[in-house]
């Protein structure tokens, strides 16, 4: 007859360990949570919360939410390759992704699942955005610096002393 008894004996002490772990793990999440960094509190990809700089290269990081190094890896190219590799592997990895069209027949009834991803394709989209607004700031730069030679029809001359 003294089984009731054990057994209540067992259920406080498992309950009282059971409210000592969870107690403890709730004052680890506090913890963690004043020590967690910046960046990580963001949801910033990794890289993105980094790029603090005021360089064009660290604006298009964060416009696009992408870094070079990480649009490169999806693409699967390598930083010097030319811009045929990254049409081509964008182009495969693009249709790789993409839906299947639909067959005119009905298919068995089991169905498989779906081979594409939209949102892949959508990295893969991103990234080869990325790796274009990089290519083209050496474009951006040399038209926003200023000609020495002859200006546009319209403008002033430049002045060449002070009023």
């Amino acid at each position: 007859m003294a089984s009731p008894k054990i057994l209540v004996q067992i259920l406080v002490s498992g309950t009282r360990i059971l409210g000592k772990a969870f107690f403890e793990a709730g004052r680890q999440a506090v913890k963690n949570a004043k020590h967690a960094p910046q960046s990580a509190m963001g949801g910033d990809v990794a890289g993105v919360g980094h790029a603090n700089s005021g360089s064009i290269s660290d604006q298009l990081t964060r416009q696009h939410r992408m870094t070079l190094d990480e649009a490169h890896l999806i693409l699967n190219i390598k930083r010097g390759d030319a811009m045929e590799q990254l049409t081509k592997s964008y182009e495969h990895l693009f249709k790789a992704n993409s839906p299947a069209p639909k067959p005119e027949k009905p298919v068995s009834a089991k169905l498989t699942p779906p081979s594409h991803s939209h949102y892949l394709q959508s990295k893969v989209v991103r990234a080869r955005e990325r790796i274009e607004a990089e290519l083209k700031i050496p474009e951006t730069l040399t038209t926003e610096a200023p000609t020495t030679g002859t200006s546009a029809p319209g403008t002033p001359p430049p002045s060449k002393g002070k009023s």
